[in-house]
């Protein structure tokens, strides 16, 4: 069952956050003209009538200046990234929108979590290549040493630590009857991979037997979770009801919690460190890149223009 597959980790289904800690701005169609009749309207009252101006005008003076700010800064770093020759491939920006796909369990959940924002793949593509071409240009300025590597590591151990995991397949049945039904059949010799081709819901891994590899404990419907933990490796559960229907679980691996060793994540806690760094000073770095250049924002009233150099390519 799809359900099952895109919401079986916790995090799913939070606020779409494309920007991935950097505040982007991606408000759609604020300048967009609607198909509207030889009338030009967009809305009818009886006889009253909005006419297209009307939502025009609104819509810019609630947006225009955000869109429009939003527009401007990503520019700015389109051009400071082309005069520093630095660039994003095509892989990268999808294995980014691989990974926030993962995030939401599946491709058409996270196209889901973009429509509810008014937002395409389009439009989070090009979020995504101007958050890794800002991480490009930023890293470079960042100044990290081992031991603010070793503080945050140390502040934020559990995060790194490794839980209990448990290896399993499970077959999700709709109703207790077919769910008795494939017991049924397991406990007289059936074989575990036919039978979850066969029968299970969950369309994400019947044809592989059920397989959910490793997961903690809290990454699972707790009444899903709780039956797994108990099981010995090689033990079949009764039947099993969760929030997503009626589970025979096989549980194939364990392993122990395991308390993180700083040299083995690293990497991990220099990435992290990064993020935090982007956030904490991406206001100031886009400042300083506006210096370099000549904006003129018509509708911003307090703005003026800069002009220690020009847009163009050096």
């Amino acid at each position: 069952m799809n359900e099952w597959n895109s919401n079986k980790k916790k995090g799913i289904g939070k606020k779409l956050i494309l920007a991935i800690g950097i505040p982007f701005i991606c408000v759609v169609a604020v300048v967009t003209y609607y198909l509207v009749s030889k009338d030009n309207y967009v809305a009818k009252i009886g006889d009253v009538k909005i006419s297209q101006e009307e939502l025009d005008s609104a819509l810019n003076k609630q947006y225009g200046k955000t869109v429009l700010d939003t527009l401007i800064s990503d520019k700015v770093i389109e051009l400071e990234a082309e005069k520093q020759h630095v660039n994003v491939s095509k892989k990268a920006i999808e294995s980014q929108l691989d990974t926030l796909a993962t995030q939401y369990g599946s491709e058409e959940a996270l196209k889901s979590a973009l429509a509810s924002n008014n937002m395409t793949m389009s439009d989070a593509k090009k979020s995504v290549k101007i958050y890794l071409l800002t991480k490009k240009l930023m890293v470079p300025t960042l100044d990290i040493t081992d031991s603010e590597l070793k503080s945050y590591f140390k502040e934020n151990k559990d995060t790194y630590n490794q839980a209990a995991q448990v290896e399993a397949s499970h077959i999700l049945l709709n109703d207790k009857k077919t769910a008795e039904t494939v017991l049924a059949k397991l406990n007289d010799g059936g074989n575990w991979d036919q039978l979850a081709k066969k029968y299970s819901q969950d369309s994400s891994n019947a044809s592989d037997g059920g397989n959910l590899g490793y997961f903690a404990k809290s990454d699972m419907d707790e009444d899903f979770a709780d039956a797994a933990f108990s099981l010995k490796v090689g033990e079949t559960s009764d039947i099993v009801k969760s929030s997503y229907g009626y589970h025979i679980i096989k549980v194939t691996g364990k392993k122990d919690a395991k308390e993180a060793k700083f040299a083995d994540v690293k990497d991990k806690v220099k990435d992290a460190v990064i993020e935090q760094k982007i956030n904490d000073n991406y206001s100031s770095w886009l400042a300083s890149l506006y210096k370099d250049y000549n904006i003129k924002n018509k509708l911003d009233k307090d703005s003026s223009s800069t002009s220690n150099s020009s847009t163009s390519n050096s």
